[in-house]
């Protein structure tokens, strides 16, 4: 039988002790990271959250796994997600949960010293799998969550980058400018296409002028693309102005028998917008 109240107890008169200690003994010199933070409220922070994790380890002992597991999963979720963590190398941090568990199996030691008479071999063999075991399962929780935090991350950061590479600029009431930058690939493209839709919809856009004079290349997938753009504008409303066409991209959009029906064509912005 794994569970034991005393065993509980014992640890949780622990928690600060165990807090203290295993922040005295850091090793501070980390070239990054939470654990060689000189920052009074990072250090606060630090053991505040290394402190609730003892008041929810050590309840290992009284709790069904599932139960337990559920409960911790909250802790895991908000350290994973806790902006000096994510700053911190992951096996910095497996290895500040190998020193903790350390801590635990010596304060279990203790605990079996002063209950000798009432300790069996065998519930001290349970107790030392289950601390293993409970360990093991955070820290893996841990950099499971760790991960779905960077992914989620570097989404929304790739989201604001696409939408940042294809701005609408607003030039009057009811014009505005699409400048194209770069390399397009088929997926940058179809970005492009429902990024402007949905700003000139909301802009109330009824003059777009597309420049693509910084756009390096473009292939007969991101060509046919930028002509479902123009046909999808006007079918909202928007004419459309295309400046800067190279003559490679020209020659793709014949070579699909694309329509320049439905654009103006100008060689650069400046005549675009009738600046000269």
């Amino acid at each position: 039988m794994h569970r034991s109240g005393k065993l509980h107890s014992f640890l949780l008169s622990k928690a600060r002790q165990l807090t203290d200690d295993w922040y005295n003994s850091l090793d501070k010199s980390d070239p990054k990271g939470v654990y060689s933070s000189t920052d009074p409220k990072v250090i606060e922070n630090l053991k505040r959250q290394n402190y609730e994790f003892h008041l929810h380890a050590c309840e290992i002992f009284i709790l069904e796994e599932c139960e337990f597991f559920t409960n911790f999963q909250t802790w895991i979720e908000k350290v994973a997600r806790d902006t000096e963590h994510q700053r911190t190398p992951i096996h910095f941090i497996i290895r500040e949960f190998m020193r903790t568990r350390e801590q635990y199996l010596d304060f279990l030691d203790e605990f079996v010293s002063l209950h000798k008479e009432e300790v069996t071999p065998q519930e001290v063999r349970t107790w030392n799998r289950l601390i293993t075991k409970t360990f093991d399962t955070v820290i893996l929780r841990f950099a499971e969550e760790t991960h779905n935090a960077s992914t989620s991350q570097l989404f929304a950061q790739q989201e604001l980058i696409n939408e940042l590479s294809s701005p609408v600029i607003t030039l009057s009431k009811d014009s505005a400018l699409l400048p194209l930058v770069g390399d397009i690939d088929t997926a940058r493209a179809k970005l492009i296409l429902e990024n402007t839709l949905e700003q000139c919809a909301s802009k109330n856009v009824h003059q777009l002028f597309i420049d693509l004079s910084g756009v390096i290349k473009i292939d007969t997938m991101v060509a046919h693309q930028l002509f479902l753009l123009i046909d999808a504008l006007n079918l909202i409303g928007v004419e459309t102005t295309l400046s800067g066409l190279r003559p490679e991209i020209a020659q793709t959009a014949v070579q699909l028998g694309l329509n320049f029906n439905k654009v103006t064509i100008k060689s650069n912005l400046s005549k675009a917008l009738s600046l000269d």
